[in-house]
């Protein structure tokens, strides 16, 4: 495959992408990535950086097939990326790669459109330079860009079905560290991936993944754990904000490093965070899943626990989930699972789900710490007490933490919420008290908060039951506890110098189980 031009002659280049760049000379650590992902010859002293950013001891030969860029915020990743584009589906001929027909592809993709458009942008703004580079263009349109030599370029949200079909010589992916937030897919980093490596087969294109760090989870970080400081086809480069960028204020960074350290880190350090990590892991959650069930219908003789996350109907889904625990089975589980998607009339919905409630042969219902007052007013008419739980969303999350991990869970077969499960994280606070959240800006928990409200809510009433007595720990008598649960509600007691024997004490305890203890306890 003849190459045009190398990509630092074309970046100064004053009547193309030099204007784009201006002050060639602050691009230079970016400039010597694109050679590096071009497999473009290097300089001394950018083999040098090559080093540092890649963690190889040589500087690998030719180009890689896979290249993931680590690097901090405000150092012109999208502006590369969109060199890059260009550069590929202008100045290299792929026209012995591609068959009658077929139309090779330059691939811009993100978490959404909405991202991939910033790519787009920086793109059109690139052609838009000179006379030369708007004469290649054929037609602009909202999702794609048609070049005259018969490329185009695409933006694609982050899914693994718009992909199929396609003949990408080039693809370029924004912000891979935050495509694990993305619900269309249980998985959308790895199975993107895997439907994108089959659309470069026949063209040997290359595929640069660029992103900011965040948590030590999904491909982006695994891929810099298996692959950097390694020579081979996957390359990782690493390297934070000053070094990208040398214009940047180094104040806004120091500043930044004041307030919150682990954040600066990532955001301007290209440091993967410490501090947050997946909450469930995707085989428990997996586990927990009954395949192919939806619902499980009202049985008699059961006593059924309500979770509900209301919503005014304008942004938020409006959720509840049913639970119960199966005494037989020691296991909790999850019979129902409602998402009501906005828009909707939130009368409308708490009238249906109010009846809902009452088919379960449950009048009473939990709701999230957060509720507004007219939600328990509304839920009243209908006949249904809302008690609001005196547990914050992190503290329920924390809590059916250990009954997931037991095995002791069953859930629904419902895409939406074992996606929503699997993208909690878990975020380390001072003091011990973690919180548990989904904190990519636009990803939602609605279902997973329900749901484990839910659990907790009806395995806590099955550990408070009566007959359950302690001493000094340990029990003398009821049956034994479900797997997984914390002690709840129940009585114990410690053993003093001088007072009442243990027997003395058991019989106290079974007297007394419903009223406070006494002074002498």
């Amino acid at each position: 495959m003849k190459i045009s031009a190398s990509i630092e002659k074309l970046a100064t280049d004053k009547r193309g992408l030099g204007r784009f760049f201006r002050d060639v000379k602050t691009w230079a650590a970016g400039l010597t990535l694109l050679k590096l992902a071009l497999g473009q010859e290097l300089r001394p002293d950018e083999l040098e950086l090559v080093r540092k950013a890649t963690g190889l001891e040589r500087a690998p030969g030719g180009r890689p097939s896979e290249l993931y860029v680590i690097a901090g915020r405000r150092s012109g990743k999208s502006s590369l990326a969109a060199v890059l584009a260009v550069y590929m589906a202008l100045f290299e001929d792929w026209k012995s790669k591609v068959s009658a027909g077929e139309r090779p592809v330059v691939l811009i993709m993100a978490v959404d459109k909405s991202q991939a458009g910033i790519v787009k942008r920086y793109i059109e703004a690139i052609l838009d330079l000179s006379a030369s580079l708007r004469a290649a263009v054929k037609a602009v349109k909202a999702e794609e860009i048609e070049l005259k030599n018969g490329v185009s370029v695409l933006i694609k949200p982050c899914s693994f079905r718009s992909i199929r079909g396609l003949t990408v010589v080039c693809a370029i992916l924004e912000e891979l560290a935050f495509w694990r937030y993305e619900l269309e897919s249980v998985s959308p980093d790895r199975e993107v991936m895997t439907a994108l490596k089959p659309a470069l087969a026949t063209t040997g294109g290359l595929i640069m993944a660029i992103t900011t760090p965040y948590s030590r989870a999904g491909l982006a970080f695994e891929t810099f754990k298996s692959c950097w400081g390694k020579p081979g086809p996957t390359l990782v480069w690493k390297a934070g904000t000053s070094t990208m960028n040398p214009t940047i204020d180094k104040g806004v960074i120091g500043r930044a490093m004041e307030e919150d350290p682990q954040a600066a880190l990532a955001e301007y350090g290209a440091e993967f965070r410490v501090d947050v990590s997946g909450f469930l892991a995707p085989e428990v959650v997996e586990a927990a899943v009954i395949p192919g069930r939806a619902v499980l219908p009202p049985a008699e003789k059961i006593q059924y626990t309500a979770f509900l996350d209301p919503s005014g109907g304008r942004s938020d889904s409006f959720t509840m989930a049913i639970a119960h625990f199966d005494t037989a089975a020691r296991r909790g589980i999850v019979d129902l699972v409602i998402e009501k998607r906005p828009p909707f009339n939130p009368a409308e919905v708490t009238a249906e789900l109010a009846e809902v409630l009452k088919t379960y042969r449950t009048t009473r219902a939990g709701s999230d710490f957060y509720a507004a007052e007219w939600v328990s007013s509304a839920f009243q008419a209908h006949g249904i007490e809302l008690v609001r739980s005196s547990k914050t969303k992190s503290q329920l999350y924390l809590e059916a933490l250990p009954r997931f991990n037991s095995g002791v869970v069953q859930l629904p077969d419902q895409k939406r919420l074992i996606s929503q499960l699997k993208a909690l994280e878990r975020k380390s606070r001072p003091g011990g008290r973690d919180q548990v959240d989904t904190f990519y800006p636009g990803s939602h928990d609605d279902l997973a908060n329900v749901v484990c409200g839910a659990l907790v809510g009806a395995m806590d009433v099955e550990a408070t039951r009566p007959g359950r007595v302690f001493v000094r720990g340990e029990r003398v008598s009821g049956p034994p506890d479900p797997p997984g649960l914390q002690p709840k509600g129940r009585i114990y007691f410690s053993r003093r110098k001088e007072g009442p024997s243990p027997a003395e004490m058991v019989r106290r305890a079974v007297e007394s189980w419903y009223r406070p203890p006494r002074d002498d306890d």
